[in-house]
């Protein structure tokens, strides 16, 4: 049996899906006993047995045919492993980007209800990356960018260029899925978890459907973010829990 490409959804044509030690000391993807392969054919190899059990659960869970849309950890994985000094540069590049635009950044000056939310949200989370990460921020009002210190901007890209490859894969897909450089760092950190985040990110989005009612299509939207967070903070979590053998 050819070993499975991830680019490919096919019937399921295994049974057993576990974890195998390799012999760089990683962890592999097996499927009835063979390795799973990434798209450009490489082992699908993970640094720790925790991430690899993530994975390995995606696979499991699959009906007769395997879907890889609903392997978010599998493609991010295989991602991570096919990818090149270019996609690194690219991925720090997105981290910096919205960390200049970081979305708790940019408070309202009206109403006083939602001033005092996002004072008490992201007033917290931007204190906690001044003292916790030495990344402080400047506020500022209303939708007009207002440019952030040379120094911060630097600090930024600092915080990501000293990620792993597995850890920065998952910190450019946070900030583009909050808007924000700052929370996508809090869920690395522990600060937040996956439902915190994003309650956080949709703030805004949230208090306008308070005042005149749900939009069914901005509600599906946010259930579909929320389970990208979850899948994310669940990254965050095994890449540091060690490798036990």
């Amino acid at each position: 049996m050819a070993e499975l490409d991830p680019r490919l959804e096919a019937r399921r044509f295994y049974a057993d899906a576990s974890v195998g030690e390799g012999a760089d000391g990683g962890f592999q993807i097996l499927l009835d006993g063979r390795r799973a392969r990434t798209p450009q054919g490489a082992p699908l190899a993970l640094p720790t047995r925790a991430l690899a059990e993530l994975i390995v659960a995606e696979w499991a869970a699959q009906g007769p045919t395997v879907e890889l849309g609903s392997m978010p950890a599998t493609r991010l994985a295989g991602g991570v492993i096919d990818s090149s000094a270019r996609t690194r540069e690219s991925q720090i590049e997105t981290v910096e980007r919205y960390g200049a635009t970081d979305l708790i950044c940019y408070f309202a000056e009206h109403p006083r209800v939602l001033v005092e939310r996002q004072t008490r949200v992201w007033g917290a989370l931007l204190a906690w990356a001044d003292a916790a990460l030495e990344l402080p921020l400047v506020r500022g009002h209303g939708v007009v960018h207002r440019p952030q210190p040379s120094a911060s901007l630097e600090r930024i890209g600092a915080l990501a260029r000293e990620a792993d490859a597995f850890t920065l894969a998952a910190l450019a897909a946070a900030a583009s899925l909050f808007g924000s450089a700052v929370i996508a760092l809090a869920l690395r950190a522990g600060r937040l978890d996956a439902g915190e985040a994003m309650a956080a990110a949709l703030l805004d989005e949230t208090f306008q459907q308070e005042q005149w009612g749900v939009d069914p299509e901005a509600a599906a939207r946010a259930v579909a973010m929320v389970a990208e967070a979850e899948v994310l903070e669940k990254w965050f979590r095994a890449l540091q829990t060690a490798p036990a053998r």
